[in-house]
C-alpha cells in the first residue's frame, strides 16, 4: 500500500463537484489527504442559468468559460488536481447533443473505462466516490455513464490483464455513492415555511423522487466547511444564479445549521464495513499504516 492517502471523486460536469460532497473534499484536503477530481465532460450543453452571464461573448466560448469556472471552484473546495476525461457533454436524452458521437454517453464503454483506469492507477486513491446505481430522480445520461464506468474501473484498475498500457495495477479499497438525504430536503423545506418564505421544494421533491435514505451508510460531518459548497457553486457563474432560492433562499447563518452533513452509500469495501460510519477512510488508515 502507498502510505499517502488519496481521495478520487468522479463527476459528470463542471459544477457537479460543487453540489455533491464539496464539504467532504474540503475536510479531507485540510487533513492533508490528496484530493483528485475526475470530470467526464466539459459541460458544453449546460444552460446559462444566471441572467447576468447570458451574454453573446459568454455563449460563444461556453466550453472555455466552464473550464475557468471549474478551476475556480476546485480551488475553493481544495482539490489538489483536476483531470478532464475529455468527452463532450451529452445533454439530456432525446436532444441533438445526445446523438453527437463525441459525447460521453456515446463513447464506447471500454474506452471510457480505460481512461478512468489510467487515472486511478496514476493517482492511486484508496477511496473513490461516484454516482449511485439508482438515479431515477435525475437520469441524466452523463450521470448514468459516470456510475457505469466507475464501477467497472474500480475493479479493472487492479487487474494486470486489463488495460495493460494504462499503468501499473492499483486496487482502491472503498467505493462510495453520493446520496442526497430526504431528511435534509425536509429540513430545508420546513425551515423556509417557518421563516415565512416560499420554499423551492414543491411536492415533486417528496412524491415523485424516490428516497434513498435507507441506503445511507456513511455520514460525514462538514459543519466547519459549511460555506464551501455555496462559495464553490458561486464560482460557476453561468450555472448558478446568486439569487436562486434553491441554493441561496435561506439566510447563510440559518442554512449552515441545517443538516451539515454529506451522506454516502458504501458500495464496495475491501477493508470491512462499519455501522454508523463517519469517515470515508474508516478501515483504510489502519491498512495503510500496517503496510
Amino acid at each position: 500500500m502507498d502510505e499517502r492517502l488519496c481521495l478520487l471523486t468522479v463527476h459528470a460536469h463542471p459544477d457537479d463537484e460543487s453540489s455533491k460532497g464539496a464539504g467532504t473534499v474540503a475536510r479531507y484536503h485540510q487533513e492533508g489527504i490528496q484530493t483528485v477530481l475526475v470530470c467526464a465532460t466539459g459541460g458544453e450543453e449546460g444552460e446559462i442559468l444566471n441572467p447576468a452571464m447570458d451574454r453573446p461573448e459568454v455563449r460563444a466560448r461556453i466550453h472555455e468559460v466552464r473550464q475557468e469556472e471549474l478551476a475556480r471552484a476546485a480551488k475553493v473546495i481544495g482539490y489538489d488536481e483536476v483531470v478532464m476525461l475529455g468527452y463532450r457533454d451529452s445533454g439530456m436524452a432525446g436532444t441533438p447533443a445526445n446523438e453527437d458521437p463525441r459525447c460521453f454517453a456515446r463513447a464506447p464503454l471500454e474506452e471510457a473505462v480505460g481512461r478512468l483506469v489510467a487515472e486511478i492507477r496514476r493517482t492511486r486513491p484508496q477511496v473513490v466516490v461516484t454516482y449511485s446505481d439508482d438515479q431515477s430522480g435525475y437520469p441524466h445520461p452523463d450521470h448514468l455513464r459516470v456510475h457505469d464506468i466507475s464501477v467497472v474501473a474500480f475493479e479493472a484498475a487492479s487487474d494486470p490483464a486489463a488495460y495493460p498500457d494504462a499503468g501499473p495495477p492499483w486496487q482502491p479499497l472503498k467505493l462510495y455513492y453520493t446520496v442526497w438525504s430526504r431528511t435534509r430536503i425536509v429540513q430545508l423545506h420546513e425551515t423556509f415555511l417557518e421563516l415565512g418564505l416560499e420554499s423551492p421544494f414543491d411536492n415533486s421533491w417528496f412524491e415523485d423522487r424516490p428516497s434513498q435514505e435507507e441506503r445511507i451508510t456513511t455520514i460525514i460531518d462538514v459543519t466547519e466547511w459549511a460555506d464551501v459548497r455555496p462559495n464553490a457553486l458561486l464560482a460557476h457563474a453561468t450555472q448558478v444564479d446568486p439569487t436562486s432560492k434553491f441554493w441561496f433562499g435561506l439566510p447563510p447563518e440559518v442554512a449552515r445549521s441545517i443538516h451539515p452533513y454529506d451522506d454516502y452509500c458504501l458500495a464496495r469495501s475491501l477493508v470491512g464495513t462499519f455501522d454508523g460510519e463517519d469517515d470515508l477512510f474508516g478501515g483504510v488508515r489502519d491498512t495503510v499504516i500496517r503496510h
